[in-house]
């Protein structure tokens, strides 16, 4: 077999490409919150992930694309889509209250807050592509994956809801407290209570749903 028949070229998918594709995803969210999107380039990002700016090109196509994947790898790393599962032999009090602390201590770290502040300065900026793709990929897709836990429930009987689309709403909402006002506005940047706080918001608002759709 001849020397060139031997070689070939990294192929997609390769460990090679995997971990440039890792560095920039990386770079890409670092200065997306720092810079915001609009002060970020894709230049800077390839710099700061030690790539050429045809291999990030090459990996995402554009800005809007990359910017969609940061979000859709954070989402998912914080928010698996498992912790949506609905299990007949467990508790739904149970398997809302994992839903409940996963989404508080989202709203709790600062890194998240830095990316919604950044977010917002665009939208301000008269940019609010960024936080359409935002919420397509954070809020959305959560409140899918919640209407189909809940409907799922209410099949099995363990709640009795009418409408579960607005259910899942109030129940993002009953859970959420102004724990994620405080950090936008930075007015409680480390509490020294906030372990405790994420933990009594999500019993209290699991609790309140309950009362209201657990079977009379």
């Amino acid at each position: 077999m001849s020397t060139c028949a031997q070689i070939r070229p990294q192929g997609p998918g390769r460990p090679k490409d995997m971990e440039k594709r890792a560095a920039i995803l990386a770079a890409a969210k670092a200065l997306f919150i720092r810079n915001a999107f609009a002060g970020t380039s894709m230049d800077a990002i390839a710099a700061d992930a030690g790539v050429s700016k045809l291999t990030v090109y090459s990996h995402f196509g554009d800005k809007d694309n990359l910017f969609r994947e940061v979000i859709r790898s954070r989402i998912r790393d914080l928010l698996p889509e498992d912790i949506y599962a609905y299990d007949p032999q467990v508790d739904i009090g149970d398997t809302l209250h994992t839903i409940a602390q996963a989404h508080m201590r989202i709203d709790c770290e600062a890194e998240n807050v830095g990316t919604f502040r950044a977010i917002l300065s665009d939208c301000r900026q008269g940019n609010p592509r960024y936080g359409k793709l935002l919420w397509e990929e954070g809020p959305a897709r959560t409140h899918g994956l919640m209407e189909r836990l809940l409907r799922q429930a209410v099949e099995h009987g363990a709640l009795e809801i009418a409408d579960v689309r607005t259910a899942s709403v109030q129940f993002f909402s009953l859970i959420k407290g102004d724990m994620l006002l405080r950090r936008l506005f930075a007015c409680d940047e480390c509490p020294v209570t906030a372990a405790a706080e994420i933990a009594e918001m999500a019993r209290a608002g699991v609790a309140t749903f309950l009362r209201a759709y657990r079977p009379r």
